[in-house]
């Protein structure tokens, strides 16, 4: 595929607005059918609520309660499928869920579990089983008030490199990937899309035509609708603001837990990146724009802490926070103006604007980071029957079910299997940085150890262990441009790395060259 500003290049038959899990899916899934896709997206890769999330793929066990069975047998579907296609990034989590007796009955509480273990074709996972805390060492963060209770299985997520891998497959298979560029305007003209793009950095604005326009905004479905193609098309959309808190460890052990709350909604205490707890998530209506600053405020901040002492021998303040994060939901309004935000459904809807001889826009509303898989198979399903002959005849069919991401293709999808051979071939790498090198990028590391034998031939550290070798990998193989990209998105090094590290990194990136930046692309 030629250039995209080179004006030469044939039109696309798929544009995508949105480098969030649901264009990005997108992108990968009709790149592997033979389309020609561009996926645009005028910040990083998963800037927005894709790296903003709770990082679970899970079924959703509270919506139970709502009567989304059919939302959350996809979703435990999809939690095998996914589980299977990144062993190394998603992996099982127990969760251990108190019963308090002033809140639903046990009987109603085991009900849902008996639904939660069967209702999805649940293979890896194990089943739930009751808990007595008196004798379980499960019990022993919990206060003494909490006898019993109930685990079961979820998976975790890093969210944000969920994005970035399936934007890496979408390029590996044909698809550009337009970063820091932003759709200025789109126009149908001759039967096809007109795209007026705008990168950063003051580059000129230059224009691409597509067969079809996938938004997936997600915050900003509306805006791409109303302003930028301004068409005139429903918009139901629900904004809803989940934060978090990341405070310093409060329980021993790798299990998380749920507790349930007066309120009906829920608040997770998860381990995270080894030496903190992730508190969260809050359901707050947001009534601005989604370009305005995201950020927890303090009714959340108390509401979160309040929540887990409730339940926690350890008790946890607002000002205990390391870092917090907050992000926008994108949901669905299905005319639930009267359900608090955290009832409104988080399954997806999708508009279509044209065909039949006027160019198609779907637009996405809703979903949830779990499903994104799927949802990209239902689109294409959608969109596909609309494009032009000559692409919908060398269209292949759905392919994703059974493919591994970048990095995922390890034997059995056994990950300490994997490391175990990693620490055989690497026996140099300190056990610490060979694991998070596992993790974030699977069989990809030997790409990003390259030729090392040695710590020093991994180059510079910048700080805490993060060394050039790997912030090259990252400007080649994962559009990274900026510190934030590095530290808080591709990884959470920015918890970890001693003050100065951020300084460092921008400056080693500004020194990096066009070349070495566009090395993969295309």
């Amino acid at each position: 595929m030629t250039d995209a500003r080179s004006g030469k290049n044939a039109p696309y038959d798929l544009l995508i607005v949105g480098g969030g899990i649901n264009g990005a899916g997108i992108a990968r899934d009709a790149a592997g059918r033979g389309l020609r896709v561009a996926l645009v997206e005028q910040g990083d890769l998963a800037q927005g609520t894709s790296s903003a999330s709770t990082k679970l793929i899970h079924g959703g066990l509270r919506y139970l309660e709502y009567y989304e069975f059919s939302l959350v047998r996809k979703a435990l579907m999809e939690r095998e499928v996914l589980l299977a296609a990144a062993p190394h990034l998603i992996w099982p989590l127990t969760f251990v869920l108190p019963h308090d007796k002033g809140l639903r009955p046990a009987w109603m509480v085991r009900l849902g579990l008996f639904l939660y273990d069967h209702l999805g074709g649940r293979k890896r996972l194990p089943l739930s089983r009751g808990v007595d805390f008196r004798k379980d060492p499960l019990g022993a963060p919990l206060k003494e008030t909490f006898v019993k209770g109930f685990t079961y299985a979820d998976c975790w997520v890093e969210d944000s490199r969920l994005v970035v891998l399936n934007a890496m497959d979408a390029r590996e298979r044909g698809a550009e990937v337009l970063t820091r560029t932003r759709c200025e305007s789109l126009r149908r003209e001759n039967g096809l899309w007109r795209v007026r793009l705008q990168p950063g950095g003051g580059a000129p604005v230059y224009e691409v035509s597509a067969h079809a326009v996938v938004n997936a905004a997600g915050p900003w479905v509306r805006d791409v609708l109303a302003g930028v193609a301004r068409a005139n098309r429903p918009a139901g959309l629900r904004l809803v603001k989940g934060s978090h808190l990341v405070v310093p460890r409060l329980f021993e052990g790798e299990q998380a837990y749920i507790f349930q709350n007066e309120d009906r909604r829920i608040i997770f205490a998860i381990p995270y990146e080894r030496n903190y707890t992730l508190l969260g998530t809050t359901d707050k209506a947001w009534d601005h724009t989604p370009d305005e600053k995201v950020e927890i405020d303090a009714e959340e901040a108390a509401y979160i802490c309040t929540s887990v002492n409730r339940y926690l021998k350890t008790q946890v303040r607002p000002e205990d926070a390391v870092w917090s994060y907050s992000g926008v939901r994108p949901l669905f309004d299905d005319d639930a103006a009267n359900l608090n935000a955290s009832a409104v459904t988080r399954d997806y809807s999708f508009d279509i604007d044209g065909g039949e001889g006027a160019a198609p826009m779907l637009s996405i509303f809703g979903g949830k980071i779990t499903t994104y898989r799927k949802l990209a198979e239902h689109a294409l399903t959608k969109l596909v029957p609309l494009l032009p002959e000559s692409a919908r005849s060398g269209a292949g069919e759905a392919w994703t079910e059974r493919a591994h991401l970048p990095g995922g293709d390890i034997a059995d999808a056994d990950f300490e299997a994997f490391m175990r051979e990693v620490r055989q071939r690497h026996p140099w790498l300190p056990p610490e940085l060979a694991r998070r090198y596992g993790r974030a990028y699977g069989t990809r590391l030997d790409t990003l150890i390259g030729e090392a034998g040695d710590l020093q031939g991994l180059g510079r550290d910048l700080g805490g262990g993060l060394y050039a070798a790997e912030i090259d990998y990252l400007v080649r193989h994962e559009w990274v441009e900026t510190a934030d990209d590095l530290l808080w998105r591709r990884s959470k090094l920015g918890l970890h790395v001693p003050e100065g590290t951020a300084a460092r990194v921008a400056d080693y990136l500004h020194g990096v060259d066009d070349v070495k930046r566009g090395a993969t692309a295309g």
